[in-house]
Parts: C-alpha cells; structure tokens; sequence
C-alpha cells in the first residue's frame, strides 16, 4: 500500500498537480483519502523523500514539501552504478564524445542566433580566463553543457548530465594535478581553439563539419585527461 501511495503522489508531482514548494495535505487528510494507516503513510513519504521528491522537516511547523524532479539525482546515481561496475573512465569519456558530437551538428543545423548568442558569450568569458586555470576550466565546462543543452533535446540533456557528473570530477583533479602546467597551457589554448572553431562552424550552418570537429576535440580532450593520473575507473576517481 505505501508504494501505490507514494506512487500516486510522485505522478501527481511528475505531471505538476502540486507544485514546487508546495505542502502536501495533512497526514490525517491524507490518510483518509487513500484510507491507509499513519505507518503506511509515512513509508509512503520515506520512498519519496529517498527520491528527492519531497523534503519532510520535523516540527512544530513542519511537514512534507514538494521538489521538483532534478537531473542531479540521476546522475550521482548513475555514477555508483558505474563505480560498482568498475566502469572505465575511457568508456565514460567514449560516451561523452557519442553524446556530445551530433549535438554539435544540430546546433549548426539550428543557426539560431539566440543559441549563438549565448555560446559566444561563454567563449568570451574563457578567453578572459585563459591564464586562471581553475576559472578557465568552470567556463570551459559550461561551454561544452551548453552544447548540449541548446540542441534541443532533453533526453540528450539528461543523459550528459549523468555523464558530466563525472567528466567535470576528472577535469577538477587536472586542475588540482598539472595546473599552469606546459602540458595543461597547451591543451587549455587548443581546446579553446576548437571551441572557437565550432561557433564559427555553426553560424555558418556547417553541420558535418562541426560534429567531426568535436568528435576530435573531444578524443583530444579523453587522451589528456588519460594522461599523467592513475585513475583509470570511475571508482578511483570518484570512490
């Protein structure tokens, strides 16, 4: 009975009947409505509460509050799956550049000059950055989202996300390793060359091209984040 419970407010969530923020019902009202104990009720919530779908505060004032489905979720999830199948960070690395790269070409096919707009604005911000490592990569790792995030297709957008949970761990523990490092000053400036490339490429709609164009940028990008660590699976890098 608790899961039907919790299964019939998660879709009440899902489909936005009770919005972000928003209090559920009384328990005594709650309980008469699905006419269940107060002990089911309440596992019914510590399923979603274990879900992040609600947050229960103890109290006087307290009670159970709506939040609203976050991507985050899945990915630190996804990331103990992959920790406890000894997943590779070249097999995480691989999945980003199948993910990635014909996002690249959809931005192109797109030209939208509001998508344009944003992604120069966040090239721009990098170029600013060049000589500041830490700040450098946080823009650098925002380019690359957004190239995902503006093609336009949200399963694509949650998937990166699982993925990036873990990319953006590996590129901080480059930071931490060989920052202002020849090898790091190096493939800081070509990165950004091919950043620079692919705005270039989708402004003038030139989808092929910008997908191969990332395709190798994001090889490049596995081979140096590969290089100089011991950390060769998830686990290491995240365990």
């Amino acid at each position: 009975m608790s899961e039907m419970v919790a299964a019939e407010l998660r879709r009440q969530i899902v489909r936005g009947d009770l919005a972000e923020g928003e209090a559920l019902p009384a328990e005594s009202t709650l309980m008469v409505e699905f006419a269940v104990s107060r002990p089911t009720l309440r596992e019914a919530f510590r399923v979603l509460e274990s879900e992040q779908l609600i947050n229960i505060r103890r109290g006087a004032r307290g009670g159970a509050r709506v939040q609203l489905p976050d991507a985050s979720v899945a990915a630190r999830y996804a990331g103990l799956v992959l920790e406890h199948q000894g997943t590779t960070l070249r097999d995480v690395y691989a999945a980003r550049t199948t993910i990635e790269a014909p996002c690249a070409g959809l931005l192109a096919l797109t030209r939208d000059d509001a998508v344009l707009r944003r992604l120069r604005a966040t090239l721009a911000e990098a170029e600013q950055l060049i000589d500041d490592p830490p700040a450098f990569i946080r823009s650098h790792m925002e380019f690359h989202a957004l190239v995902v995030d503006l093609a336009g297709n949200r399963t694509l957008r949650v998937l990166n996300g699982m993925v990036r949970h873990i990319i953006d761990q590996a590129n901080w523990s480059h930071v931490d390793l060989d920052a202002g490092s020849e090898d790091n000053i190096r493939a800081n400036r070509e990165g950004l060359r091919a950043h620079v490339r692919l705005v270039e490429l989708v402004a003038d709609g030139r989808a092929d091209a910008a997908e191969r164009l990332w395709h190798r940028h994001l090889e490049a990008a596995a081979e140096y984040l590969s290089r100089s660590t011991s950390m060769t699976t998830v686990l290491d890098l995240l365990g």
